[in-house]
C-alpha cells in the first residue's frame, strides 16, 4: 500500500509575519483617530495663538502662560511615537508557522506567548473577513482545537493566500496527496487589474468559491424568507409587545420609569434583527474537497470549514410561528466551539431558515455515512410525525400513555429511534424538534427518574456529546423500555467506537459511522 505523501510545508516550515497592516487592524485605527484628535486642537490653538482668538482660560492656555507647553508637547509626540513603537514591535514579534504537527504561534513583547495546534485535533477552521481588514486586502484565520479556549488565531493575513493556506493546513492534517501537484502559481501583485481592482475583485467575490462549491449543493436563502422569518419570531413579537407598551405609557400620562427597563430590551432586540441579517443574507452551505463549507456575513464575512467526523450532534428544529410556511432550521454541537458567544451561533447553525426540501439537502451534507438512506428519510418524516411512523424497517418508541400527565401536550410526539449509526431523539409540540446524535459520538448515557416519574413507572434518557446548543434528552419514557433502550445505545456506541481506525479525518466521508476518522476514537470503555 502506498504510503499518503504529504503536501509541501507553507513557508518551508519556517516562522512567518502576519499581514503588515495587523497592528493597525488590531489598535492602530484607535490611535490613528487619537492622533488627529490632537492635531486638531493643537491646530486650533496655534491658530489662537498667532492668529488671535478668544482666550478661554483651559489647561492648553495655562501651560502656554507658565512656559510647559513645549513640554507637554513633547510628552505627547512623545507617547504617540512610542506607541506607534509599540505596535510595530507587537508586530515583529508576532509570527507563526506550519510543520508536519502543527500550527504555532508566538507572540507578545515583554511577556512571551507560544501557543500550538495539533494538526490531528482540528476540528475546523473559519475565515473571516472584516469590512475595514477586506479593504486591506486582509482576513483572519482561526483553528478551532477541541478543548476549552483553544482556539489559535492568525489575525490577519493577506487575503489572497488565505484560503490556500487554510486548504494546506487540511492537507497536512489529513496526511492526503496534493493532487495540485506543483500547486497553485503565486498571485502577482503587479498585476493589470493594480491594488484598488483587487480589493474591489475582494470585496465582491462569494464567500464560497465556485469551484469549490458545487451550485446544486448550496442552500439559498431569499430576503423574503428571511425577512417573514425575522417576523415570524419570538424577537419580533416581545419587541412589538414593548412599543406598545411604550405606547400605552406614553398615552397614560403615567410615570415612565418602566420606560428604562423596555427600551435596552428593545435595542437589543433591534441588535439580534441586525445580526441575523448580516449572517443570513449571503449564507450558503457546501461540501467541498476538505469538508462542509459554511459561508456567511454581509459586511464581515466568514466562512468556516468542518471536517468529516467534527459533528457530535445534529437538531431539525420548527417553532410554532413558521408552522404555516414549513420553514425549518437546523444546529449542531461540534467540538471547538462549546463556549457560548456572539461567535458560536454562526459556528453551529447550519440553516437559518429553509425548506424541508433545503432540510433533506443539508442532511445529506451532514449525514453522508449512515448505514441507511432511510435513515435520512426517517429524520424528514420524523419532524412532523406523532405517535408510530409507519413504512419505515425502523420506528420509534413512543412514551407510554401515562405520560400524559406530564407532558400532556407532546408526550405523543416523544419518542426515540436507533437507526443504523445514529440515535433520534423526536420531541417537542410547539417548538418541534428531533435530534440526531452519531453513535461513535456518544459520551455517556445517563437515565434519570424524578419523584413523580418513579411514581408513574417513567424515567428521562440523556446522551451526552459535548456541549453546545443542541441537548439530546428526553423525558417521560417508560423506565423498563429506557433500560433496555439504554443497553442497545450502548452497544452501538462501543461497536461504533470500535469500528473507528483512529486515523485522520481525511480518510472517511461520515462524521460517526465507520469509514469516518476522528482523531479521538470512541474507546468502549468510555461509554458508561
Amino acid at each position: 500500500m502506498t504510503e499518503p505523501v504529504a503536501p509541501p510545508l507553507p513557508g518551508g516550515g519556517d516562522w512567518l509575519r502576519l499581514h503588515p497592516a495587523t497592528p493597525l487592524l488590531k489598535g492602530g485605527i484607535g490611535l490613528i483617530a487619537v492622533i488627529g484628535f490632537v492635531l486638531a486642537n493643537v491646530r486650533e490653538r496655534l491658530v489662537e495663538m498667532f492668529v488671535g482668538g478668544p482666550d478661554s482660560g483651559d489647561l492648553f492656555d495655562e501651560l502656554n502662560r507658565r512656559g510647559h507647553l513645549g513640554w507637554a508637547i513633547a510628552i505627547v509626540v512623545g507617547g504617540l511615537v512610542l506607541g506607534v513603537a509599540a505596535f510595530y514591535l507587537s508586530w515583529r514579534m508576532h509570527t507563526y508557522r506550519i510543520n508536519d504537527e502543527a500550527v504555532e504561534v508566538r507572540s507578545g513583547i515583554l511577556f512571551r506567548t507560544h501557543r500550538q495546534a495539533r494538526l490531528d485535533r482540528i476540528q475546523g477552521i473559519a475565515i473571516t473577513r472584516p469590512f475595514i481588514a477586506r479593504l486591506f486586502g486582509a482576513a483572519r484565520l482561526e483553528l478551532s482545537v477541541a478543548g476549552q479556549d483553544a482556539k489559535v488565531q492568525l489575525a490577519y493575513l493577506r487575503g489572497s493566500d488565505v484560503d490556500r493556506l487554510r486548504h494546506d493546513i487540511l492537507l497536512l492534517a489529513s496526511t492526503r496527496r496534493a493532487e495540485e501537484g506543483a500547486g497553485a502559481p503565486a498571485s502577482d501583485a503587479s498585476g493589470s487589474a493594480g491594488i484598488i481592482g483587487r480589493r474591489v475583485t475582494e470585496l465582491l467575490a462569494p464567500e464560497l468559491d465556485p469551484s469549490e462549491a458545487p451550485p446544486e449543493s448550496v442552500v439559498r436563502i431569499s430576503p423574503l424568507r428571511l425577512a417573514g422569518s425575522l417576523f415570524a419570531s419570538g424577537a419580533t413579537i416581545f419587541t412589538i409587545a414593548g412599543i406598545v407598551a411604550l405606547g400605552v405609557l406614553a398615552a397614560s400620562g403615567r410615570e415612565l420609569g418602566f420606560v428604562f427597563l423596555i427600551v435596552p430590551a428593545i435595542l437589543g432586540s433591534a441588535g439580534y434583527f441586525a445580526r441575523k441579517v448580516t449572517r443570513s443574507l449571503r449564507f450558503s452551505i457546501a461540501a467541498t474537497p476538505d469538508g462542509v463549507r459554511v459561508g456567511y456575513g454581509l459586511l464581515t464575512t466568514s466562512n468556516d470549514t468542518l471536517p468529516p467526523g467534527r459533528i457530535h450532534a445534529i437538531e431539525v428544529y420548527q417553532p410554532l410561528l413558521w408552522r404555516p410556511f414549513d420553514w425549518w432550521a437546523i444546529r449542531i454541537n461540534r467540538a471547538g466551539h462549546a463556549s457560548s458567544g456572539s461567535g458560536s451561533q454562526p459556528a453551529t447553525t447550519m440553516l437559518p431558515v429553509g425548506t424541508r426540501a433545503d432540510v433533506d439537502k443539508v442532511l445529506g451534507l451532514l449525514l453522508p455515512g449512515l448505514a441507511s438512506a432511510d435513515t435520512r428519510h426517517l429524520i424528514l418524516a420524523g419532524m412532523v410525525s406523532s405517535g408510530p411512523t409507519p413504512g419505515f424497517a425502523v420506528d420509534f418508541v413512543p412514551a407510554p400513555r401515562r405520560g400524559r400527565w406530564l407532558r400532556p401536550f407532546s408526550w405523543r410526539r416523544t419518542g426515540y429511534a436507533l437507526a443504523g449509526d445514529a440515535v433520534l431523539l423526536r420531541k417537542g409540540l410547539v417548538w418541534r424538534q428531533l435530534v440526531a446524535v452519531p453513535a461513535a459520538r456518544i459520551q455517556s448515557l445517563r437515565i434519570e427518574q424524578g419523584p413523580l416519574s418513579r411514581a408513574l413507572d417513567l424515567c428521562s434518557l440523556t446522551l451526552d456529546t459535548v456541549a453546545g446548543p443542541v441537548s439530546a434528552t428526553l423525558s417521560v419514557l417508560d423506565r423498563a423500555g429506557s433500560i433496555s433502550a439504554f443497553d442497545a445505545i450502548s452497544r452501538a456506541a462501543t461497536a461504533a467506537g470500535a469500528l473507528e481506525d483512529g486515523s485522520r479525518w481525511a480518510n472517511g466521508t461520515s462524521f460517526g459511522g465507520p469509514g469516518s476518522a476522528d482523531p479521538h476514537p470512541q474507546r468502549p470503555e468510555d461509554v458508561r
